[in-house]
């Protein structure tokens, strides 16, 4: 099975062209694709519903989009003469039927100074051959440290709770009007982040999720933790660079694999031909 996370953008390459069509090729042969920067209706990406022109390419594909951001476009309606809505957010394709989806909204703290964005989680549920699995399309913050840090504790959160909520309708319908919507099967133990987090290696964020550093060796993991895709495939934490920062190469799109899911992990990597956007695509394939 191919995953691929990659911020788009919403299709701005290097070369300032707003080009869908290099997103899409980049990413045709996965089957299950986590794509953040995505956008419906602004102006810089054309005025144009991305998610649809994305979707569209993967017939019989399933999919789930989830904004960050949602707001009325002063003055502009639809052709039904209702107010058309601006949105910017994440995208999840996948081959296979997404059995349930929840969307999260993170921590956000307000700023008369650096731009501060509403960010999202999209968790998709798929039944796959390496059995059910949570799926994460998400995307950090870019402001610092200390306003990524309460997201990361959101994540973690969804995720350890994930068994204790559950689907979005679960429990007995006693036969009412619930009963066809109620979920089958229970929330996946397994589960994959997969987008932007807006932190390095090195980060206090990188070790909130894999677990410390041990002068003994290696990081401490919790077994119902993550382990980094990269390292687990034996990349060096000094590679896999994704994007820059301040014109230097950096390491800022994951796949974080719960512990369970590690022995399936056979390859990860970086896609350094693709140009549709100001980041590379990080490539994992389970078997």
């Amino acid at each position: 099975m191919k995953i691929v996370t990659y911020n788009i953008q919403f299709g701005c390459g290097r070369d300032g062209k707003v080009d869908l069509d290099r997103i899409i090729e980049a990413v045709r042969d996965a089957d299950v694709i986590a794509l953040q920067e995505v956008d419906r209706y602004w102006p810089r990406s054309g005025d144009i519903d991305q998610v649809k022109l994305i979707v569209e390419n993967f017939p019989g594909f399933d999919f789930a989009y989830g904004p960050g951001v949602d707001q009325a476009i002063t003055g502009k309606v639809g052709t039904d003469g209702r107010p058309t809505r601006r949105q910017f957010g994440n995208l999840l394709i996948s081959r296979g039927p997404i059995r349930y989806v929840r969307h999260h909204l993170l921590p956000k703290f307000a700023s008369i100074g650096p731009l501060s964005i509403q960010r999202s989680v999209l968790e998709c549920a798929i039944q796959t051959e390496c059995g059910p699995i949570r799926f994460y399309s998400l995307h950090l913050t870019h402001l610092s440290a200390e306003t990524r840090m309460p997201q990361v504790h959101s994540l973690l959160r969804l995720h350890r709770d994930a068994q204790i909520e559950g689907p979005p309708v679960c429990g007995d319908a006693n036969g009412g009007y619930w009963h066809d919507g109620v979920a089958q099967e229970p929330t996946p133990d397994a589960a994959i982040l997969l987008g932007d987090f807006n932190f390095q290696p090195n980060s206090r964020e990188y070790s909130e999720i894999v677990g410390p550093l041990s002068p003994y060796g290696g990081r401490i993991t919790h077994p119902l933790g993550f382990v980094d895709a990269w390292v687990m495939a034996d990349g060096e934490d000094d590679s896999g660079y994704t994007a820059e920062v301040e014109d230097a190469p950096a390491r800022l799109d994951y796949a974080f694999v719960s512990v369970s899911l590690c022995d399936r992990i056979r390859s990860c990597w970086v896609d350094h031909h693709a140009d549709g956007s100001d980041h590379q695509p990080l490539w994992l394939e389970l078997g």
